[in-house]
């Protein structure tokens, strides 16, 4: 019997110590999206896949020594920007769109696996329903938003995906830990958010707060928790002065958007009415059903006030869910897309174990509505993924001679028959975009989400990549730093040169170009070739050469191709 109970001792031992299955997937998941980005592969494009440009811009920028948000303005914080070109370093093979969505296996993976290994010493089941979900999100490069009838994958919203996805993270992490792993993944996951984009820290810091008045959080721990970060910060300040620099940009970013914070709330609402309709129909179930025992709570917690009354009454399926939701729609007013809505599921999880069973009045209702919000995020971005795969089978590739990466794109061959045919007619008719310029009109109201447009601007880049070569054999000169009056400026990266210190990455002249001031202007004029597209002429585009007119005065003018006007520095 002796034999037999160390015999079972130690191999009771020896269990503790082995890795968890849900462990185990996800090392193998990051094992092998780091073996994919290894190889050379072409993806399906998407819509507004030119804002994919930001993280290769930025990254170049970053291999020339120029620090996000200090010397060039972005839209939104630096750590995937940094992500982006550390592994960017490490994966020079890598498709740009995989290496922008499966850096934050950085900060996600580490954080998850704390998560697993201790949900999953209490249940199995449970570890694996926070970890496909989350390897489902991580891994798809794929929005919930809808754009286009053809299928791709989507090259913008990256960064509100990577907020979705660390918000998934500590929302497991509040819900599912207790003592120093949560205080870590607390400290952890805010911190990147702040340093990914601010309204994701907010939307984090409202759930966080919610969690220390329902007692998730002891006041000493969450001291700590603000303690360490504060104080990680600070000396980030010192060192580099970048946080009082990205403060300075989100309030010149506010001031240009500045506008009713209602009619955003109500878009966002509206644009997501399958999830936020089924999780507010939920919330007023969970509240019905626990009508009584809230009522109960509220008056003895009236008759006599205490903090264990306080966190009863907080502390509840109901409450996580309203301040969840609340926290994914305030999120959502500033995004046009993302993974919406994602970082609900721990939620819902916790809802559905102890509903799922359980007998109780009304327990059909409830589990029906968390199916209802739960499945929507999770079955369009799977729906759409699959749909992506199977489509680039018999997809053409977008063809190109000199975009490297960017250029690993294919789409139906209608698309791309499309896109060869609107670069002759924008070449051909310019006075009829000049025409919708001057009425403050896009040549079609969704013109940067259709794929033909983005299939035409890569091609336009190519060419005028080919144009660059061709004028610098032409004349001997070589164009070591290039600037574009465009949203985003692929040739620096492109070509292996460099983007004029001071530039924004994402150039919206509408919404992320504060006017520039004398220090930026004398920045600016030390591009030595200034690119202005014409296939076609925009509104923004315009609007981009009116904010750097002085950068342009004194310039030689040049044609480089059909689609692009050079402005060449004197000397």
């Amino acid at each position: 019997m002796q034999a037999d109970g160390t015999i079972e001792a130690g191999v009771a031992t020896e269990a503790r110590w082995l890795p968890s299955l849900p462990l185990v997937l996800l090392g193998a998941a990051v094992l092998i999206c780091a073996l994919l980005l290894t190889q050379p592969l072409t993806l399906p494009l998407g819509p507004m896949y030119w804002d994919l440009v930001l993280y290769l811009d930025a990254a170049n920028r970053i291999g020339d020594g120029q620090v996000p948000l200090i010397d060039f303005i972005a839209p939104v914080g630096p750590l995937g920007y940094w992500l982006f070109a550390g592994f960017d370093a490490l994966f020079p093979r890598a498709h740009p769109l995989l290496l922008a969505q499966w850096c934050l296996f950085a900060v996600t993976a580490p954080a998850m696996a704390v998560i697993l290994h201790t949900v999953g010493r209490q249940s199995r089941a449970r570890a694996m329903a926070l970890l496909l979900p989350y390897l489902a999100f991580q891994i798809l490069p794929i929005n919930v938003e809808h754009y286009s009838f053809f299928p791709g994958t989507d090259g913008f919203g990256i960064y509100n995906r990577h907020v979705s996805i660390v918000l998934y993270v500590l929302v497991c992490g509040l819900l599912f830990l207790r003592g120093p792993a949560l205080a870590a993944i607390i400290g952890w996951t805010l911190i990147a958010l702040f340093m990914i984009k601010i309204t994701g820290f907010l939307a984090g810091g409202l759930v966080t707060a919610f969690a220390l008045a329902a007692g998730r959080i002891g006041l000493r721990q969450a001291l700590t928790v603000a303690a360490a970060a504060g104080l990680a910060l600070i000396g980030f300040e010192l060192a580099t002065g970048l946080v009082s620099a990205y403060l300075g940009s989100i309030l010149a970013l506010i001031a240009i958007n500045a506008g009713g914070i209602l009619p955003r709330f109500v878009q966002a609402a509206s644009l997501h009415l399958d999830i936020v309709g089924a999780g507010a129909a939920l919330v007023l179930a969970l509240f019905w059903l626990d009508r009584r025992d809230i009522a109960d709570t509220a008056l003895a917690l009236r008759r006599q006030p205490s903090a264990a009354g306080f966190i009863r009454l907080l502390d509840r399926d109901v409450a996580w869910l309203a301040v969840v939701l609340a926290a994914g729609l305030f999120f959502e007013t500033q995004n046009t897309g993302g993974q919406a809505f994602i970082f609900i599921w721990p939620v819902l999880l916790m809802i559905l174990s102890r509903w799922l069973g359980s007998g109780r009045r009304g327990a059909l209702v409830v589990c029906g509505l968390v199916a209802a919000t739960a499945i929507p995020p999770a079955e369009t971005v799977l729906q759409r993924g699959a749909r992506a795969l199977m489509a680039q089978a018999g997809y053409a590739a977008l063809p190109n001679q000199h975009l490297g990466r960017l250029g690993q794109v294919s789409q139906h061959a209608d698309v791309m028959n499309r896109a060869s045919a609107m670069l002759d007619i924008y070449a051909a008719h310019p006075a009829t975009f000049r025409e919708f310029t001057a009425r403050e009109m896009l040549p079609s109201p969704q013109l940067y989400s259709e794929l033909d447009f983005q299939a035409s601007w890569l091609m336009a880049v190519d060419e005028g990549v080919a144009a660059i070569l061709a004028h610098e054999r032409a004349s001997g000169r070589r164009f070591e730093t290039i600037m574009s009056l465009n949203f985003v400026n692929p040739f620096p990266a492109v070509m292996g040169r460099s983007a004029p210190r001071g530039i924004a990455i994402g150039a919206d002249p509408f919404r992320a170009v504060p006017k520039p001031d004398d220090a930026e202007i004398t920045l600016a004029r030390e591009a030595d070739l200034v690119l202005y597209p014409l296939c076609p002429v925009t509104v923004a585009n315009e609007a981009l050469r009116k904010i750097y007119a002085p950068v342009l005065t004194g310039r030689r003018e040049i044609a480089l191709g059909r689609c692009w006007k050079g402005y060449v520095k004197a000397g």
